[in-house]
């Protein structure tokens, strides 16, 4: 039993291996902003399912890479964006969006399996395109992940009024003139884009730790506009940075230190959103997050 306890948590060294991870830490903060922030949108359109069948194609674009020796965040993006896309204009409503998804997300994970099969390399970039690693974060990997992400955040900060109210209530929105299809299609290639810088840490199978736990935890505390977003943020960035500094004590791969964070905070979130509820302040309505704004 100790032996297995050591394997998890095992301090001894620690200041030296932490330097190893410098990358990997900034990546995951970045990707702690993204993910809480795009969470939001995600809740609020009820895309949670899609968000895995974005990863399955990404993943598959990612295995492409690592098979003839591309960049993998390129291909992992490439991946992703055909899947956002056709997700997009294929699923304008929500059981043809599920069909969809469910469509891709087996084709997508064939087809990345079969890429890994027929890859001779290292293991270890086999496994981590699944379960993430915590120092693959190299310095031109680094760069890449930081423009996407700024860009990612950036189109959102321009995009969020009206993308909330698009989500909250698309008729009236559509009826105001706001350009609903556009916005649509825009945050699909945003999530996109999300989904394939976080597989490179966290792994394809438990992207959703990251791009939809950190949400649905904060709306189960609080529907401001203001401070559910920030929440969001918050939970994403202590789940994924803490899941880096345990793992890299354990010496195991990434993504069960990050789930667990994620989940922990989450049944957290729903306790306290029960004691709200039993005393009076009413249950937190993920659609109804955002009108205020």
């Amino acid at each position: 039993m100790d032996d297995f306890w050591s394997h998890i948590f095992n301090f001894s060294d620690y200041g030296e291996l932490l330097g190893l991870v410098k990358n990997s830490l900034i990546a995951g903060a970045l990707l702690g902003v993204v993910g809480g922030l795009i969470g939001v949108f995600v809740m609020q359109r009820d895309l949670a399912f899609a968000v895995h069948g974005i990863s399955e194609l990404s993943f598959a674009g990612a295995s492409a890479a690592l098979l003839f020796g591309a960049n993998v965040v390129a291909g992992s993006a490439l991946g992703s964006l055909a899947a956002a896309i056709l997700i997009g204009l294929l699923g304008a409503r929500a059981r043809e969006r599920n069909s969809v998804t469910a469509v891709l997300m087996p084709f997508g994970l064939g087809l990345g399996i079969l890429f890994l099969a027929l890859y001779s390399g290292r293991s270890a970039n086999k496994f981590g395109l699944l379960t993430g690693q915590i120092v693959a974060v190299e310095e031109p990997q680094l760069a890449v992940l930081a423009v996407i992400s700024v860009v990612v955040i950036a189109a959102l900060m321009v995009m969020w009024r009206p993308l909330s109210f698009a989500s909250v209530d698309p008729e009236i929105a559509r009826a105001k003139g706001v350009p609903t299809s556009a916005l649509s299609l825009s945050f699909m290639i945003l999530l996109g884009l999300a989904v394939a810088v976080s597989i490179q840490v966290v792994g394809a199978l438990l992207v959703l730790s990251l791009l939809v736990t950190p949400a649905a935890a904060a709306m189960r505390v609080s529907a401001s506009p203001l401070v559910m977003p920030l929440l969001s943020v918050a939970f994403a960035v202590t789940s994924i940075v803490g899941g880096i500094l345990l793992a890299l004590g354990g010496g195991l791969p990434i993504s069960p230190y990050v789930t667990t964070i994620s989940f922990v905070i989450y049944l957290v979130c729903r306790v306290i959103g029960a004691r709200r509820q039993r005393r009076g302040f009413g249950r937190v309505n993920p659609k109804s997050v955002g009108l205020a704004s």
